[in-house]
């Protein structure tokens, strides 16, 4: 149901009659949800909508006819309610957060709707009959599904959920459906990774290109674990090994079906894959080919700042010296990038300061993970060592999606203060953004 609260002039909707107050309860003869229907049904040229008046004493059903694309003028009440997580996974990372941090952290939201919009991860397993027919009817296509493993036991078991083993029949309605899948499996060591991983990547191939390709990612694991599944770390020869796997798969399967997360390459510190390997770079929000697209905007950015200079050095006004935070995973890609900008600028001295992660643990090494507080204390003792600087660059990835605050609460304008030190630049804009920060004035 979507409840009406605008209605503009001159629209198709004021010519219907539509009122601020209205209810909006169905579109060809199936119940409204959400403003996915709607959506779906503006992209039609025709359909009947059922509309129950402001007081929710009559339904009136009425016939639309429009352009395709065109839409009725309407805007609707928001509904923040979002699909939760049924699930009670034994690799879950919010369970292993601790108290206190921001409420909407421990949402564990598992929404099919926040999947096509926004690309989130779901089970499917709240899902019900009718919703996967609503998504196949409606068109939500992309989805990005967390598989895990197309062993219905074996998914019970990780997902400790009884109607989690459905999977199979769920991936294949959907694919015979028309909806292409990205789909995801988080590796735990013995469980669903090794042979099991190789019948789940041939199984989801046999659907491809419907299930475009297969993400592997390591479990998340904080120091935060007492008393939960036991899970060990993924060391230099589980990431060895679980390359090799990749390889041979993807040779098989005679595309870069399978696609493994940068952690692996780290661990087993082997080269990151081209930038072609991952092609539109779908998976990239979940740390896929992440290293390997910003080596290559790095790569980009320099060859033409240098191209622009008749290829020499571009001098600053006055010298700098730039950090730029990282996580230790990062870290050398980082270093790479800053030696190349030193060479290429005269007047800057870059470098890069790995910040261990004490709040999550030091197995977490990403840099989106980092607080405000590891960021503060690493800086802190990063001075006591004789090291002084004129800028601190921080990833936007550290702070809330449109809100300069860290996962720890702490703001920007409090680091600043706590600091002591304004002189901050975010880089929003991946390898293009560090270049560009690095070259210009503080």
């Amino acid at each position: 149901m979507l409840k009406i609260t605008k209605v503009k002039r001159n629209s198709i909707a004021k010519e219907l009659g539509l009122e601020i107050g209205d209810e909006i309860i169905a579109f060809d003869g199936f119940a409204c949800e959400d403003e996915l229907d709607y959506l779906y049904y503006c992209e039609t040229d025709g359909f009947t909508m059922t509309v129950r008046d402001k007081r929710g004493k009559g339904e009136t059903t009425v016939e639309v006819e429009k352009e395709e694309g065109e839409d009725l003028g309407i805007e609707f009440e928001k509904n923040p309610t979002i699909r939760t997580c049924h699930n009670r996974c034994v690799f879950c990372f919010v369970d292993q957060m601790p108290k206190g941090m921001r409420e909407s952290l421990y949402v564990k939201d598992d929404d099919y709707g926040m999947s096509f919009s926004c690309g989130n991860f779901v089970t499917l397993t709240n899902l019900s009959d009718e919703g996967l027919e609503r998504i196949i009817r409606l068109k939500l296509s992309p989805l990005y599904v967390s598989v895990h493993t197309m062993n219905p036991e074996i998914r019970v078991k990780l997902l400790r959920n009884r109607f989690a083993g459905k999977i199979v029949e769920q991936i294949d309605k959907l694919a015979k459906g028309g909806v292409q899948m990205h789909c995801q499996a988080v590796l735990v060591p013995n469980e669903n990774d090794g042979e099991e991983l190789a019948y789940t990547a041939r199984k989801l191939f046999s659907y491809y290109p419907m299930v475009a390709d297969l993400a592997c990612v390591p479990t998340g694991i904080t120091k935060y674990r007492e008393g939960l599944y036991p899970i060990s770390d993924v060391d230099k020869s589980y990431s060895e090994k679980l390359l090799d796997l990749v390889d041979e798969l993807n040779k098989e399967f005679g595309v870069n079906f399978i696609q493994p997360a940068d952690e692996y390459f780290v661990k087993a510190e082997r080269p990151f894959k081209d930038a072609a390997f991952y092609g539109d770079f779908e998976q990239i929000e979940n740390g896929i080919g992440m290293t390997s697209k910003f080596i290559m905007e790095t790569n980009a950015a320099l060859a033409e700042f240098i191209a622009q200079k008749d290829g020499g050095r571009y001098a600053l006004n006055a010298p700098k010296r730039s950090v730029v935070i990282s996580g230790v995973s990062a870290a050398d890609i980082n270093r790479e990038v800053c030696e190349k900008c030193n060479a290429a600028v005269e007047g800057l001295q870059a470098s890069v300061l790995p910040v261990v992660n004490e709040f999550f643990g030091h197995t977490v090494t990403c840099t989106g993970l980092l607080t405000g507080e590891d960021i503060y204390r690493a800086l802190e003792e990063y001075k006591k060592r004789g090291n002084e600087y004129d800028e601190i660059v921080l990833a936007g990835n550290v702070f809330k999606e449109f809100e300069d605050v860290f996962l720890d609460g702490m703001t920007l304008e409090t680091f600043k203060k706590k600091l002591n030190f304004k002189n901050i630049r975010i880089n929003r804009d991946g390898g293009y953004g560090l270049v560009d920060i690095l070259s210009t004035e503080k």
